[in-house]
């Protein structure tokens, strides 16, 4: 069923998610408070994800019918007349996401989702900001949602339970694979694992161990072909003749030891980050990080098209 959807902040992920929505035939009002944030970059992006969507075989509709339901608003008031659902994606401060859930509480619809992109903060933070805030969450959305269907659903203390049912449904029928969380925790599921990840790495890279190419081979070359299409939990399992109790039961005492070696709180410093920076640049200049970034668009729907058989 189309309905109205409002998508408040649309840089990366807001633009993205722009594209989610309209694709799902939903009417999508864009607004953003830095000018000319929708006109030179946002509906720039949500045009050439859905020319790549398009290339790639991935739409139902020509790209002019789907970009016809996106419209710019001139306002935050006018981007949530009327409607269901908002997309909040603004900056990862605090109080600046208390400030727009503020004015979303007053101008959205009563009956509207409001939903938050942030990437770490617990909703309990911010969302209150808003008159009923009953009927907010967190959305997490893996950047670019447009190509990355996981979205983590996270609810505030004061969140009710039709509110993540409510956004749960519409995310699934739009495409989208939602994960739900019991309680909040910051970071939610996903950056918890990818930042421990990543301060681990920094530690191996900043004592010597390796380089940081060393540890994107590792990743890519290593984890990655599995974890493309099964997780860490059913990677263990397969790996032992009797299953994921045998194999913590020969290896567990190796994690355990290799865990409390781990260095998730590893002091890196500035010179470790730009030796890295150094490194990275090499292969990819900053100047040529929008192409890559279409090359790595066009590798996720290749992985997206395998992980479903096709």
């Amino acid at each position: 069923m189309s309905m109205r959807v409002a998508c408040i902040g649309t840089g990366t992920v807001g633009s993205a998610f722009a594209v989610v929505f309209a694709r799902a035939g939903h009417e999508v009002a864009l607004f953003d408070a830095a000018p000319g944030a929708v006109e030179d970059f946002a509906l720039k992006r949500i045009r050439a994800t859905l020319d790549l969507l398009g290339t790639e075989g991935a739409l139902a509709e020509p790209v002019a019918e789907i970009m016809s339901r996106v419209r710019p608003a001139a306002s935050l008031a006018d981007a949530v007349s009327g409607a269901a659902y908002v997309q909040e994606s603004v900056a990862e401060e605090v109080a600046v996401k208390r400030a727009v859930f503020a004015a979303l509480g007053d101008a959205a619809p009563e009956d509207a989702v409001l939903a938050s992109s942030t990437s770490a903060l617990a909703g309990s933070r911010f969302l209150d900001a808003a008159a009923r805030p009953g009927r907010c969450l967190v959305a997490h959305p893996v950047n670019p949602p447009s190509l990355i269907p996981l979205v983590e659903l996270c609810p505030a203390p004061f969140t009710a339970k039709e509110t993540v049912e409510r956004a749960r449904a519409l995310l699934a029928a739009a495409g989208m694979s939602p994960v739900t969380l019991a309680r909040e925790i910051d970071g939610f599921i996903l950056n918890r694992l990818q930042y421990t990840l990543v301060a681990e790495a920094l530690h191996l890279v900043g004592e010597g161990y390796c380089s940081a190419a060393d540890i994107d081979r590792v990743v890519t070359e290593g984890l990655a072909p599995r974890w493309a299409s099964i997780g860490p939990f059913e990677v263990a399992h397969l790996n032992a003749v009797d299953g994921f109790a045998g194999f913590v039961a020969r290896l567990g005492g190796m994690m355990r030891a290799m865990g409390q070696g781990a260095r998730t709180d590893y002091d890196w410093s500035d010179d470790l980050v730009a030796s890295i920076h150094a490194e990275l640049e090499k292969q990819v200049p900053v100047a040529g990080i929008p192409a890559r970034q279409a090359w790595r668009d066009r590798r996720i729907l290749a992985t997206r098209r395998l992980q479903k058989g096709d």
